[in-house]
């Protein structure tokens, strides 16, 4: 199985968590909007419809969807 190019991080001590595409850090997103934005500028329209893909995302370290610190 190969890996999923998008990664949400585990949150951060202060809040949000910081997403790459490929390797690349996109930003720090502070909700599910941001990832969609970060996505779309990475040249993925439907970054919605792929947050919930694991073939896509991976989010690692914490719930999906949850930006708040442990």
């Amino acid at each position: 199985m190969r890996k999923a190019p998008i990664v949400v991080h585990p949150p951060l001590g202060s809040g949000g968590r910081r997403v790459t595409v490929r390797g690349e850090i996109v930003g720090l997103a502070g909700s599910d909007r941001d990832v969609v934005e970060f996505l779309r500028r990475a040249g993925l329209p439907d970054g919605e419809r792929l947050l919930d893909d694991p073939a896509w995302v991976k989010w690692a370290g914490g719930r999906a969807h949850v930006y708040d610190a442990a």
